[in-house]
């Protein structure tokens, strides 16, 4: 138990959690994204692959479960960390710059994040726990990106969510040992192109359904 304590104690390993649950999310946002393409395959594909998702049973719920962990201690780090900066820090500088590689996306993480926690908690509301008893999945969710507010969120969000994505993953490898001068640079570009993958992937999610349905 006392290794358990001095682990969260420390803020290197707050990092590290951090890291890999970042890295997680990741990897689920990609699995996501693969799904969400069946959308062009028109109303029927995508009803099919939630329908084959959905026969997974049990699986799925695993999954579900480990993203709920996953998300309860990334989101916990990040305000421990947050929290204890403050503390570190209660008068702020009078002029900000940007020294030791602190940039806009790593300034702007905390808020980031926190915006995109309340996306996902809308977004779950609006479609997971929607009334499917009458309306397929694909009539839910092109239903909810019918409304102007809601489409208009959604997209902001995404660009959020690229925007977040772009810093947290290449500074996830960083954090976790993996920042050697010579593969940093590959990280660096890859995290680009995943957030611009990200990004474009599920903000043209909306366009997709109006072209198919």
């Amino acid at each position: 138990m006392n290794w358990l304590v001095r682990t969260f104690s420390c803020s290197v390993a707050k990092k590290q959690f951090m890291a890999v649950t970042g890295l997680a999310f990741c990897g689920f946002l990609t699995t996501h994204l693969i799904g969400n393409l069946f959308v062009y395959g028109g109303k029927d594909a995508f009803n099919a692959y939630v329908e084959h998702l959905h026969a997974l049973g049990v699986l799925v719920h695993i999954a579900e479960a480990g993203l709920i962990i996953f998300a309860l201690i990334h989101i916990g780090m990040a305000l421990i960390l947050y929290f204890q900066n403050l503390a570190a820090r209660p008068v702020k500088y009078k002029m900000k710059k940007n020294a030791g590689g602190r940039t806009l996306a790593s300034a702007t993480m905390p808020y980031t994040g926190l915006f995109i926690l309340i996306f996902i908690l809308v977004h779950l509301v609006s479609m997971k726990f929607a009334d499917h008893s009458t309306l397929t999945t694909f009539d839910v969710t092109a239903g909810v990106l019918s409304q102007p507010a809601y489409l208009v969120f959604y997209v902001v969000s995404m660009l959020i969510v690229a925007f977040h994505v772009n810093h947290g993953f290449w500074s996830a490898f960083q954090t976790v040992g993996a920042s050697h001068p010579k593969y940093m640079p590959i990280i660096r570009g890859f995290g680009i192109l995943f957030s611009l993958i990200v990004g474009v992937g599920f903000g043209f999610i909306p366009i997709a359904i109006n072209m198919v349905s």
